[in-house]
């Protein structure tokens, strides 16, 4: 790995982490949410993170792995990793009460609704901030492999932060009346993504090899499909608008099969 690419890498996670302060920015202005564009967005986002899971990622992991070990023992690897990279984020997902759990969707005018809003707000930012590690450690290393398959992850890991920047802002501006520090949690939080690039990648670079290159690619597919189900399709149906979702979804595998076409 050059230098060039390592930076590289480390400036698509930080554009990821970034789109939670906009989403920050953008709760200030905005009092009702657009809910078929919301629906779209987020249904985008999952097209894109299982299609080139699936299509991109795993196939590339499994082809490593062969490089070294017999089909059996290479497709056994892979699978480890990707139901690792599963079973982590869905273990965080699990120790995070539901009302401060990002993955637990809420609207802009349901998030102002609420009681203790500046609390709800703090524990949003620190539940958002355990979230954004394990992502910025799978933007990161799908930057380290390909920035035709990083770019893509990128814009949609952007997408869904900026309605979790929305949900940490608008309670801690409305409990406090101050956007500065609305702003702040939710950029805080969103730099949890660079963070957790370079945690993984100060441990990971000592031992890194095709091996770890090939069980990273599987265990970061593993996190963004179990987000895309967890997360970005139940918000997307949430808002009420069925199609709009799942066009978003079929929108965003026609968006990176075509693109992924174009540099074959």
């Amino acid at each position: 790995m050059s230098i060039q690419t390592i930076l590289i890498a480390f400036g698509l996670t930080m554009i990821a982490g970034l789109s939670t302060g906009l989403g920050s920015i953008l709760a200030f202005f905005t009092k009702r949410s657009n809910n078929k564009a919301l629906s779209g967005a987020l249904g985008l986002s999952a097209g894109v993170m299982v299609y080139i899971s699936f299509m991109e990622m795993m196939p590339q992991s499994l082809e490593l792995l062969s490089q070294e070990n017999s089909e059996p023992e290479a497709a056994t690897y892979m699978l480890f990793a990707f139901f690792a990279g599963i079973f982590l984020i869905w273990g965080i997902d699990i120790l995070i009460p539901d009302d401060e759990n990002p993955h637990e969707m809420h609207k802009v005018e349901e998030v102002e609704n609420k009681s203790g809003l500046k609390r709800t707000g703090m524990m949003l930012a620190l539940a958002i901030g355990i979230h954004n590690f394990p992502e910025g450690l799978a933007t990161f290393a799908s930057a380290l492999s390909s920035m035709d398959i990083a770019i893509p992850i990128v814009i949609a890991i952007a997408i869904h932060n900026i309605p979790e920047g929305i949900a940490v802002s608008v309670p801690i501006y409305h409990a406090t009346g101050n956007r500065k520090k609305a702003f702040w949690y939710s950029f805080l939080s969103g730099m949890a993504e660079p963070l957790g690039a370079l945690i993984g990648f100060l441990v990971l670079l000592p031992f890194w090899s095709d091996m770890i290159n090939a069980l990273l690619l599987a265990f970061v597919s593993g996190i963004m499909v179990f987000i895309s189900f967890d997360e970005l399709l139940p918000g997307a149906e949430k808002y009420g608008h069925h199609h709009w979702a799942i066009g978003g979804v079929v929108c965003g595998m026609m968006l990176m099969a075509f693109s992924l076409l174009l540099f074959m």
